[in-house]
């Protein structure tokens, strides 16, 4: 049986939504795609980031292309307090619940973009999460921009 379901995000667009409740470290959905090399990711215009990008990084070599509607993962978006994670290596990647998730939340996981001040802007955080720093990145990097805010803070007073 499915344990989600695709609706209207509460995030970005869309997004898959529980069906049951799930317990932490059950395996949800396998993410899936197409093997390609970081040299086709940098020169297919496909992966502008002016555009919806379902890319998952596997290694220096390659990238997974995820663009494809049989890729129902593609759909999970990111949060700042994720309940699932990204499991398992090379094109055998599944999305686990790291948390009992309740029916009716949403999926969410934490993209772990790394910290570039260049392409902040382009990647605008939308989890609403109360430790959401406003950008998407990976968690060991956040307080990077939650230092920076802060110190904007005390100079726009």
């Amino acid at each position: 049986m499915k344990l989600y379901k695709i609706k209207k995000s509460n995030i970005d667009k869309k997004g898959l939504y529980a069906l049951k409740n799930i317990k932490a470290g059950t395996k949800i959905i396998n993410y899936i795609g197409k093997l390609i090399t970081k040299n086709e990711t940098e020169i297919n215009p496909k992966f502008d980031n002016d555009k919806d990008i379902y890319l998952f990084n596997l290694n220096n070599k390659y990238d997974l292309d995820g663009d494809y509607n049989w890729n129902t993962a593609r759909l999970i978006n990111h949060s700042c307090n994720p309940n699932c994670e990204v499991e398992g290596k090379g094109l055998k990647l599944w999305i686990a619940a790291i948390k009992n998730i309740k029916k009716g939340e949403e999926l969410s996981y934490d993209y772990g973009f790394s910290y570039c001040k260049e392409d902040l802007k382009n990647f605008i955080c939308k989890c609403g999460a109360t430790n959401c720093c406003g950008y998407i990145v990976r968690e060991e990097s956040r307080w990077r921009i939650n230092k920076k805010f802060k110190k904007n803070l005390r100079i726009n007073k």
